[in-house]
């Protein structure tokens, strides 16, 4: 999904882990669902491009 959203052409490249990174990136939000009534307001594929563009826009300062 994300290279779909970012750049289809782009070539994956798989590196080794840092020793601090971690090894699971997907949060499991059932105890916000269960505790807190709580469901997410933006679906990924609408939520990702806008996060991606704030994130070129900070972090690369890019207007794309």
């Amino acid at each position: 999904v994300v290279k779909e959203i970012v750049d289809p052409s782009a070539k994956i490249v798989f590196k080794p882990n840092t020793a601090d990174d971690p090894h699971k990136r997907k949060p499991d939000i059932s105890k916000a669902k269960e505790l807190l009534n709580w469901e997410p307001k933006v679906p990924l594929k609408e939520g990702l491009p806008l996060m991606v563009t704030d994130f070129r826009k900070r972090v690369m300062n890019d207007d794309n």
